[in-house]
């Protein structure tokens, strides 16, 4: 079982304005529906190879997570994979008249759910199901989110 899901909204900014909050984990809290909180691992370093931890919450239960930065293109494109499963999360952004258009996407990989197989065995399929629905519904709300931020402070 693998996935790939996307949603994009524009937004009243510049692509540096909107790469400059996003790729600012420790802004996520702020935005995100699980994680409320991320912390770099390493100071000064905030490019490809980067990591940070996340802290995730639903009201099921509490966990971390390390990820690790895939994509820093200013302006265009913010990506992490969280480790070991490798599901990536990312943020391409594009101009569009005055504006951007930002599109948040995940993809989970045949290698994510080996790793989900070998950590949950078979209710495996189940727990991609949950993380499935969580990033559908989240996604639009996300983006929403962010392009309220990103206008309010405009």
């Amino acid at each position: 079982m693998t996935y790939e899901l996307s949603d994009s909204i524009h937004i009243d900014a510049s692509p540096a304005e909107i790469y400059d909050l996003i790729s600012d984990v420790t802004r996520t809290g702020e935005w995100s529906q699980q994680c409320y909180r991320c912390d770099w691992d390493g100071p000064g370093m905030h490019d490809v190879g980067a990591t940070f931890t996340g802290h995730n919450r639903t009201p099921d239960r509490e966990w971390t997570t390390t990820s690790e930065v895939v994509a820093a293109e200013p302006g265009t494109h913010f990506a992490w994979e969280v480790v070991p499963a490798r599901v990536r999360w990312g943020y391409k952004i594009s101009p569009e008249g005055e504006g951007s258009v930002l599109t948040e996407y995940t993809a989970f990989s045949e290698k994510s759910h080996e790793t989900f197989r070998q950590r949950f065995g078979e209710d495996a399929d189940h727990q991609i199901e949950i993380r499935q629905e969580a990033a559908a519904s989240g996604i639009p709300e996300t983006l929403a989110k962010i392009k309220r931020i990103v206008e309010e402070t405009n």
